[in-house]
């Protein structure tokens, strides 16, 4: 049942329709407030009357019956509690009957999201910088299609710009077809950092590498040859990570896509009045809206961001019909997307209101910046076999006759990565620490883990698979977890509404804390039948929550631990 749909439908407050109702309700922060309250405030000014007093009066007009038992008036709040043991049954018999579909729904059913996540550039190595956008992202896409929207996950591949002409002018000099098809993206990093050692000794190198990138664009054989080398290396070397982080795309449309797609922007710029000329650049002047210009065309002609994201996002307009695109990038670049998301509203794009920056703070280890010219990095593949090597050692001393163990420290490991990154607001710059994201009892994904390896264990241990149940008198401890397992619906929505991966380990954390105070309180598999049968059906339930909120996130799940 829909419990804030249903209280909706039964109050009449002037000036808001059910559906604006049921959207304003919440869930108390404690079960003693209420199963559900509805704030009075907004109502005020409407009303022209106290929230205390709308409260009052909405309160008398409320029938309860046998869905809502209790109604309360309480400082400006609504508050409702629910027959808890229709609500049992109805959260209870609801997951068992969905299973991996709890969660779940078709709000998105015929719309697109896109979302432009990732984005690693070509040559270059896959660092701790790259983890926030990558895994924020996929969350993102697994999210929004677990609500039933058409994803399309989008690589925007940096494939563009000198560096690739700096690139082959150090190939030339210092290295090899077979020194690189060894090596990999270390030999490339390698001699990426010996072009600019010497370019500040030579600075006829640079001149050089724009040529070599010219002969790039004009589709010069030996050039593009060495070019797609480059980026055949590339995407095999992050396409393991990614396989490690089970993320995956739709695209790998990047910037050199868009070649011939930003001609027919830039006309379209000029024909509607808004590229100017300033010192031979062109520009759309936004100082109108407080903000810098817009910079489409250097000097010279050539192309920039906004030039190629402006390009891309009409092409992805008119190739997916999209109802919002999305683009996961660091808040650094927030001036960047308000400047071309801008240009496009002034363009006439009635869309643009449909693009969102999903901005994110930074992520570090303790040793500090990275710099890939300098060739300070700490690559993020390396720090992933790291937490596994450590969850491995974990594993070992905790368990040593467990089966499986490789593959139990692969998905723990990874697990731990992924959910470090995404335990807190994504807008926070965070330091990123192994042996944090590996605490068993802290807020992390062992913890969640373990507790779905000990749900797996009782049911294991029961022998039971079809769950019969009768509702007994229920223990606080078990309408805490009831509770809380009611609420994974509208986490999974605003999850996605506010584009926060960080609601769902949140959650996942709380849930797992509620199912270890309910494990300690309760008998399980030693109390009466009656009860015995309700509380297994409980722990199937947990089982099936935390297991779909981590695969939302990306993190898979063991048996035992």
């Amino acid at each position: 049942m829909d419990y804030k749909e249903y209280i909706a439908q039964k109050l009449d407050v002037n000036g808001m329709d059910k559906e604006s109702i049921a959207a304003a309700i919440e869930v108390p922060p404690t079960n003693e407030l209420g199963d559900f309250a509805l704030p009075c405030f907004k109502f005020a000014r409407v009303l022209r009357k106290s929230p205390a007093a709308i409260a009052e009066e909405l309160k008398n007009n409320f029938v309860t019956d046998e869905v809502i038992s209790e109604v309360s008036a309480v400082n400006g709040y609504l508050n409702f509690k629910v027959n808890r043991a229709g609500k049992t049954t109805s959260v209870i018999d609801k997951i068992l009957s969905e299973d991996d579909n709890y969660g779940s729904s078709d709000i998105g059913k015929d719309k697109t999201v896109c979302v432009d996540y990732s984005s690693v550039n070509i040559a270059k190595p896959f660092h701790i910088g790259h983890l926030m956008t990558t895994v924020i992202g996929s969350s993102l896409c697994k999210i929004y299609r677990f609500l039933g929207y058409k994803v399309v996950g989008i690589n925007h591949l940096g494939d563009y710009g000198t560096q690739f002409g700096k690139l082959i002018v150090a190939f030339k000099k210092w290295s090899s077809v077979e020194a690189v098809k060894e090596g990999r993206l270390k030999e490339l990093t390698r001699i990426y950092v010996k072009f600019h050692e010497e370019a500040e000794k030579d600075p006829a190198l640079d001149d050089e590498a724009r040529h070599y990138f010219k002969l790039i664009e004009d589709g010069d054989e030996e050039a593009n040859e060495l070019f797609n080398l480059f980026k055949k290396i590339t995407l095999e070397e992050v396409g393991k990570i990614y396989e490690k982080l089970n993320v995956t795309f739709d695209s790998y449309a990047g910037e050199s896509f868009y070649n011939d797609k930003m001609q027919p922007i830039i006309d379209e710029l000029e024909e509607k009045g808004l590229l100017k000329t300033s010192e031979g650049a062109k520009i759309v002047d936004l100082s109108e809206y407080n903000m810098p210009p817009c910079l489409i065309l250097k000097a010279d002609g050539s192309s920039l961001y906004a030039t190629r994201d402006l390009a891309a996002a009409v092409y992805r307009k008119n190739t997916y019909d999209f109802d919002k695109c999305l683009y996961v990038v660091a808040y650094q670049q927030n001036l960047h997307f308000k400047q071309f998301f801008k240009v496009l509203e002034l363009m006439g794009k009635p869309w643009a209101k449909d693009l969102v920056h999903v901005a994110f703070g930074m992520v570090s280890l303790e040793d500090g910046a990275m710099s890939t010219r300098k060739g300070k990095v700490v690559l993020l593949d390396d720090v992933i076999n790291k937490t596994i090597e450590k969850a491995a050692a974990v594993i070992e001393a905790k368990n040593p006759e467990l089966e499986n163990k490789e593959e139990v420290a692969k998905t723990v490991g990874t697990g731990a990565v992924i959910f470090g990154a995404l335990a807190n607001n994504k807008i926070k710059d965070i330091v990123f620490s192994i042996d944090k994201v590996l605490n068993f009892d802290g807020e992390t994904a062992p913890y969640v883990q373990y507790t779905v390896a000990r749900c797996n264990s009782i049911l294991s241990k029961s022998g039971v698979s079809e769950f019969s149940y009768s509702v007994p008198e229920i223990t606080p401890s078990e309408y805490d977890l009831i509770a809380k397992l009611g609420e994974f619906p509208d986490v999974v929505k605003s999850a996605a509404e506010k584009y926060e991966p960080s609601f769902v380990t949140r959650y996942a954390v709380d849930l797992a804390s509620l199912f270890n105070k309910f494990y300690i309180n309760c008998k399980i598999l030693g109390a009466e039948d009656n009860v015995k049968n309700f509380r297994l059906a409980l722990v199937k339930c947990v089982k099936t929550t935390l297991t779909n909120a981590l695969k939302l996130l990306g993190i898979g799940t063991v048996e035992k631990m």
